[in-house]
């Protein structure tokens, strides 16, 4: 899977990383010192953004070194230790349809959740599957896929003035090895902790709380996370 080898040391690849979510993942995972790969549909917009990102985690006091590289999901893929899927739903399973062979034997996190809007607001869409994370699994069978950073903000990642981040990742998946990595990587995160959450069959009720955060964070002007108490 990793062959054993810390966090710290992989090269983590972010696909969609030139929204809101990928890339915020991406400057938080940079300015930590972790090695960042940015893929997106158009290489070259994601060779620009990665420009960007590296060029901000650096500005961070004591960031260290930075490391951060743009190019086509395929490449991306097939490039990073570990891959963290950020797309948007719309174009989620049409992705990774297309990626099992350079994600095959690798850790797989997603962080996509399945929202709609309407006049009320936000709601969750169904999945056939059961939720976006059992959806990834079925089209990347050789893969171990977790569950995890649903409930982060992309306003907060990307917003560098605040050096720690409040709250805790939730972290679902049926591998061990492959959850206690993403929990190590989460951990890389100032101020957050990954925490086991279940199965990945759980991944629907984890995906769907950000739809209610979502709505706390309209409410009151916010940018709520989730804290676990007692752990």
């Amino acid at each position: 899977m990793t062959d054993g080898r810390a966090v710290e040391d992989l090269v983590v690849g972010v696909l969609g990383g030139t929204g809101p979510q990928g890339r915020g993942l991406a400057v938080r995972l940079a300015a930590a010192g972790q090695r960042v790969l940015l893929g997106s549909r158009d290489a070259e917009r994601a060779e620009e953004v990665a420009a960007e990102v590296a060029a901000r985690a650096a500005a961070v006091a004591g960031a260290g070194e930075v490391s951060v590289r743009g190019g086509s999901n395929v490449d991306v893929a097939g490039a990073a230790d570990l891959v963290v899927i950020a797309v948007p739903y719309a174009g989620h399973a049409d992705t990774l349809a297309e990626l099992a062979t350079p994600l095959a034997g690798k850790v797989v996190v997603d962080c996509v959740v399945p929202m709609g809007w309407d006049e009320l607001g936000a709601y969750v869409l169904d999945v056939v599957e059961g939720s976006v994370c059992q959806q990834a699994a079925a089209l990347l069978p050789d893969s171990s896929v977790v569950g995890a950073f649903h409930h982060l903000s992309a306003v907060t990642l990307e917003d560098l003035s605040q050096p720690t981040l409040e709250g805790d990742v939730m972290v679902v998946g049926d591998v061990r090895e492959a959850t206690d990595l993403v929990q190590a990587l989460a951990g890389r995160l100032p101020g957050m902790r990954g925490v086991y959450a279940g199965r990945l069959r759980n991944a629907r009720q984890v995906e769907a709380l950000t739809i209610n955060l979502v709505s706390v964070n309209r409410r009151y002007k916010a940018h709520a996370g989730v804290r676990i108490t007692d752990v």
